[in-house]
């Protein structure tokens, strides 16, 4: 039997070519979008699974609310709540504390090398699977000085000699390497060269008063690893008693803690992370991604199964005399559709193969789509996604074919010539009808989708920012001292001015602390950044009143003058919000560096210092010391930008042979900031590209069956007197309504989609214009023109006489 169905199948396919081809190639193109997408859930899935208890491994995240409103969620931790939970919470096998601000040149003989990662306690080897090669994994991170290289951080560091014992200096001291450990894999969400002994970060914090505090959550990671059947309820309910009793402390902020599994941290909700901290170091995709790739993709194999159904029932005059004498012959329904179901599965199956190349040919174009996507998925097969593969392929078999396939097999033998145009799904539309305006509906909305994106996110790049960006080059200093640096830089004609600043704002970055006013019991979190007395004017920030700074504290402790924006005086009400008066007036400062009273000497305007997805806040401007890590902004007038930039990298090797040139020109660093929404477009650029394509392939399937089967009725009309143009209307007509129809569904719905869902993530977006929602359309249209235009124009100038001779 099922032999019977594939020759028949066979049969049927070669017997109908041009048929088979759009299906095929339709059904592979839109199975090679699915291809991806399988290959890219199942990379995102392998993270943390090699940790065999990793169904028992949960990271602790914090809640924070700050003046009875809500701070957000963070990945991060305090030491102290580690410590807590070890010491109070029962039901917990391990607990494992990673920090994550170790970054230092690692000094062995001659050589100098940066080495990056994690001060961590003992307990990080008893909840992770991270297997050791040399020394002891329960005493490795026990004694101060202690650092666990992983394999290959030891052979750069020691080439082939064993690194066990030997002596790593870090700035002043000495580090004793106690173990070296496998390479983390790829598919991890921590990634390090080496682990310190947490005792180190200790002993050298032992004068710093914030190191261990409850709301010092910046820096810290903390895992638990639970026993089998554990209670998550009590565990919870010991965490919210530790938090109520280290809230009491500080009335105006609240830290809740709460569980997060393992699995979860990967693909799932977005938290708030401390930059290179643990929880940032591997990638981060909310499910809500997932979801709309998925349906996003799911659209474009619905278009390819479309065109299977459309061109199905559009060749059921010829294919109900063959139904028509199976059932005479005694076949039943479920023979019929057995046959059709076969036939659309072979042609999925085909179309696998087909589409298998188009993966390996677009593979490499989305791991490249974006520098995130390197360092995220390999899409490197596996037997699981060779199995997935085969499975996605006859489910969309028999999602194609399960339509035409019921519509054939409730054929009566006695109507087996009963016209299919017959079959209705709304008063004045045949079924075949309805699913050509679903399919160039949704084509509408990706292609609408598309355009409308690019626009708000050229937008954006363009959006002022309220300073100025253009031909500023920021070079991270990488902890060297910025004096010698800047005289090279200085020394440069093609650098007009130079300014120093802890970080680069607008692009993500974040510096703050908590700033009060008058009332000691209200604050509120500030975002800052440390500058000198020439970052303003570099950058162009306009001050509505005061002046630049004046005195040259060289501790960020002794800064005691401050530069704020007008949203801070609105949020405390200073002097009434009036910019002049609010000058000489006194705030209270606190941060990492301590508590200190601050005089504001200038109002400066406000400006984007996040994103502009972010509503503007309060923001201040502070001394930049040389306590600072080190930004230069080096602004630069030349007619060959990348010479200068090969030039100014040049001086660099001459104050730093060991870390590589890091810099940016600022607007390079905005477009950068905002790769995800540029990454989407192009996703959804390409889907609507393979949507329309495929769409477009049916609808030329479509058209050239039509006009094959009324030819002879195109003949009489001619003979009759029809012109070509007249006959193209009267072939044209229908499509074009139909489309028509889909405009008038797809077009209001993006709209609506956009302005109530996604634009209102943006606060300062643009409107949506009517030439973005035609763009679309336009071009759909043009080529349904063009491909209508084709067929109709070679059927109306066919010989009547041809046609009609054997009448």
């Amino acid at each position: 039997m099922i032999g019977s169905y594939i020759k028949t199948a066979r049969r049927n396919l070669l017997h109908n070519k041009l048929f088979s081809f759009i299906n095929i190639v339709g059904l592979a193109i839109s199975m090679s979008v699915g291809l991806l997408l399988i290959a890219f859930v199942l990379d995102l899935r392998s993270y943390d699974r090699f940790h065999q208890n990793g169904e028992r491994i949960y990271r602790i995240t914090s809640v924070l609310t700050e003046n009875r409103e809500q701070g957000g969620k963070f990945a991060t931790t305090s030491l102290k709540t580690g410590k807590l939970i070890r010491a109070k919470v029962t039901g917990i096998d391990q607990v494992a504390i990673l920090r994550n601000d170790f970054s230092q040149d690692a000094t062995v003989g001659d050589n100098i090398l940066p080495v990056k990662g994690f001060w961590a306690d003992p307990s990080v080897f008893r909840v992770f699977t991270f297997p050791m090669l040399e020394g002891n994994p329960e005493t490795a991170l026990k004694d101060p000085y202690s650092i666990v290289l992983t394999e290959t951080a030891a052979k750069k560091l020691f080439g082939t000699q064993s690194a066990l014992g030997k002596a790593i200096r870090f700035d002043t001291l000495d580090y004793q390497v106690t173990g070296v450990m496998k390479d983390v894999p790829f598919f991890s969400h921590i990634n390090f060269e080496a682990l310190v002994s947490l005792s180190t970060a200790e002993q050298l914090n032992r004068n710093n008063h914030n190191f261990e505090k409850w709301t010092s959550m910046s820096s810290n990671s903390v895992y638990l690893l639970l026993p089998e059947n554990a209670d998550k309820a009590s565990i919870q309910t010991q965490l919210d008693a530790i938090a109520e009793q280290e809230n009491r402390a500080d009335q105006n902020t609240k830290i809740q803690l709460e569980l997060l599994p393992l699995n979860k941290i990967v693909v799932g909700e977005n938290l708030r992370r401390s930059e290179g901290g643990p929880g940032s170091m591997g990638p981060h995709m909310p499910p809500i991604v997932l979801w709309i790739l998925g349906g996003l993709a799911l659209v474009v194999i619905l278009s390819a199964c479309f065109n299977y159904t459309n061109l199905s029932m559009a060749r059921a005059m010829r294919r109900f005399k063959e139904v028509g004498i199976r059932k005479a012959i005694g076949a039943g329904k479920s023979q019929v559709w057995q046959q059709f179901l076969a036939e659309a599965i072979m042609i999925s199956l085909a179309a696998l193969f087909l589409s298998f190349v188009l993966f390996l040919v677009l593979r490499p174009q989305l791991i490249n789509l974006a520098p995130e996507m390197q360092h995220t998925v390999k899409l490197e097969l596996t037997p699981t996604m060779v199995i997935t593969f085969i499975i996605f392929s006859i489910t969309v078999g028999v999602i194609a074919g399960f339509m035409p396939a019921l519509f054939f097999s409730k054929v009566s033998a006695i109507n087996a010539l009963r016209n299919v145009s017959s079959v209705k799904v709304f008063k004045h539309l045949t079924l075949r009808r309805a699913l050509v305006v679903v399919q160039y509906t949704l084509t509408l909305i990706f292609i609408t989708t598309t355009a409308i994106g690019y626009v708000q996110y050229k937008n954006i790049l363009a959006f002022d920012l309220g300073f100025n960006t253009e031909n500023i080059l920021n070079i991270n200093m990488q902890g060297n001292k910025p004096d010698a640096f800047l005289k090279e830089l200085s020394e440069m004609p093609e650098v007009t001015s130079l300014s120093r600043s802890l970080i680069v704002t607008s692009v993500g970055n974040a510096w703050g602390g908590y700033m009060k006013y008058t009332d000691s019991r209200d604050s509120v979190l500030v975002m800052t950044n440390h500058v000198d007395e020439n970052y303003l004017p570099l950058h162009g920030y306009k001050l509505i009143a005061g002046g630049n700074f004046r005195a040259r504290p060289t501790t960020t402790a002794a800064a005691r003058e401050v530069i704020v924006n007008q949203q801070i005086l609105k949020r405390f009400n200073i002097a009434n919000n009036d910019p002049e008066k609010a000058i000489g007036q006194e705030i209270t400062f606190s941060s990492f560096h301590g508590t200190r009273k601050m005089t504001i000497i200038g109002v400066m305007k406000d400006f984007h210092y996040g994103k502009v997805d972010n509503l503007i806040g309060p923001v201040a401007f502070m001394f930049w010391t040389p306590e600072d890590r080190a930004v230069i902004n080096a602004k630069i007038q030349s007619k060959d930008m990348l010479a200068t930039r090969a030039k100014i990298e040049s001086a660099w090797k001459k104050i730093d042979r060991v870390h590589p040139f890091q810099a940016e020109f600022y607007d390079e660093a905005i477009e950068e900031a905002y790769s995800e929404f540029s990454t989407m477009i192009k996703i959804i650029g390409f889907l609507a590209f393979l949507a329309i394509s495929i769409a477009s392939m049916g609808l030329f399937g479509m058209v050239a069956f039509t006009t094959e089967t009324r030819l002879k009725e195109i003949s009489i009309r001619k003979v009759m007197g029809a012109s070509s143009g007249s006959l193209i209307y009267l072939l044209s007509r229908g499509f074009l309504v139909q489309l028509s129809i889909s405009a008038l569904i797809a077009l209001p719905i993006t709209y609506l989609f956009f302005e109530n869902m996604v634009l209102t993530r943006f606060p300062y977006h643009t409107p949506v214009h009517v030439v973005e929602l035609l763009a679309g359309l336009l071009v759909v249209l043009l080529i349904a023109f063009l491909l209508i235009g084709s067929q109709t124009m070679k059927a109306a100038k066919s010989n009547p006489v041809d046609v009609l001779k054997s009448e």
